[in-house]
């Protein structure tokens, strides 16, 4: 099954896969959470999202998985990205990045090296997500073209130029 055919609800549980939420389109996929001192990177995924949302969408995937720092429902992580961040970006379901519950879509994306992890966990070693606000860079055919660890920001030059290599 290709990344982009792989089931997964949108933030209000209405079903899709993850190819009709990004719209076909190239995307940067992230596990976000609200309570995460990484959190103010929402600010520069909504940036991104502004300066690439006709040719890239930026998914935010809330975890739960990393100190408890997404505890809240559906509901509040909405409300909490839009008032407090101006998130117009697509929020999935919470999910699992790591262990036995990990979610379809990280089973594939766990498989790519690092290009950058920010001296993160100071390896490139594909495997478990380390922490809230990893980064995969997606092209619109589904393949994983760039993984970049938490301390990694969205607006970091390496993620840019690896969003707009996708974006041709």
């Amino acid at each position: 099954m290709s990344l982009l055919d792989t089931p997964i609800a949108r933030l209000d549980g209405t079903p899709a896969t993850l190819g009709e939420i990004t719209g076909g389109r190239p995307a940067l996929l992230v596990n976000v959470a609200s309570k995460c001192g990484l959190t103010p990177q929402y600010s520069a995924l909504e940036q991104l999202q502004e300066t690439y949302g006709d040719r890239l969408t930026v998914v935010g995937l809330p975890c739960n998985q990393f100190g408890g720092q997404e505890p809240g429902s559906s509901e509040e992580i909405a409300e909490f990205c839009s008032a407090t961040y101006g998130v117009s970006f697509p929020l999935t379901e919470k999910v699992e990045v790591n262990g036995e519950g990990r979610h379809a879509v990280y089973e594939q994306l766990v498989g790519q090296a690092y290009a950058d992890d920010g001296g993160f966990k100071k390896s490139t070693e594909p495997g478990d997500v380390q922490w809230n606000f990893e980064k995969f860079v997606v092209a619109a055919d589904g393949s994983v073209v760039a993984r970049f660890g938490p301390a990694t920001t969205p607006d970091d030059p390496a993620v840019v130029a690896a969003l707009e290599g996708v974006l041709g």
